[in-house]
């Protein structure tokens, strides 16, 4: 079986909701939940987390994760992609000795991931010979072909005007990024600039259990979601 680590990148710098990574949900720091599903499904030799906040490292130890190095500061601002903070890592990591085939990026605020997600990912890149990337993902809940934008002059314009009167059923599925990890190889997370310019494969997640938590009514969304759903969650 090929050698994996999880590489969990958190900043200490969030600026919309403040303190985010170590913020409690539901009785624990938010990061903890990403921490405790990748340890769950025995995939990974270790499980690292990028940062450069020393409460956000010694909140990660505490939960079983390794903090190695500290992320650059030119690497933990708020216009800094996600594969660049990959690459630093496993060259870090490399630096230090580690063999692991497989890396999987999993964000710091994904309480709603899974273990049967993560192996199913595991299974994608391990087994594609062409795959760089294996992305979660989920479908818009609405054709974006019947999306609409206001105008300069405040009006209502259709993005696709052409498909105005197509029926919604007969628009192909649209999928987004669902934010929570994304396995990929060693050299693609070091020489890609990004997840969609390579060869990437979905694994596609149920829509209500994809939320971006960026604001606080996002986070209170969250914690009403997950008050539904956390069975699902902990299996």
């Amino acid at each position: 079986m090929s050698r994996a680590v999880a590489i969990i990148p958190a900043r200490g710098g969030s600026k919309r909701i403040p303190r985010k990574n170590v913020k409690l949900f539901f009785g624990k720091p938010m990061i903890a939940w990403s921490i405790e599903a990748a340890l769950r499904t025995g995939l990974f030799s270790n499980v690292v987390v990028s940062t450069d906040d020393d409460e956000i490292a010694e909140t990660a130890v505490r939960y079983g994760a390794t903090v190695p190095f500290r992320r650059p500061e030119h690497l933990a601002n708020d216009h800094t992609p996600t594969v660049p903070v990959i690459g630093h890592a496993i060259d870090e990591l490399e630096g230090l000795g580690w063999s692991f085939d497989a890396v999987c990026c999993i964000y710091a605020t994904a309480p709603f991931i899974t273990v049967a997600d993560l192996k199913e990912g595991f299974g994608q890149i391990t087994s594609k010979l062409d795959a760089e990337f294996v992305i979660s993902v989920t479908v818009f809940s609405f054709p974006i072909m019947r999306s609409v934008k206001i105008a300069g002059d405040g009006a209502l314009k259709m993005f696709w005007p052409e498909h105005e009167t197509t029926r919604s059923q007969d628009l192909e599925h649209a999928y987004h990024d669902a934010g929570q990890f994304y396995w990929g190889t060693k050299k693609a997370f070091k020489t890609r600039q990004g997840f969609f310019s390579a060869r990437a494969y979905p694994i596609v997640l149920p829509n209500y259990r994809v939320l971006d938590i960026d604001t606080d009514q996002d986070w209170q969304r969250a914690e009403k979601l997950f008050q539904l759903i956390r069975h699902e969650i902990s299996v």
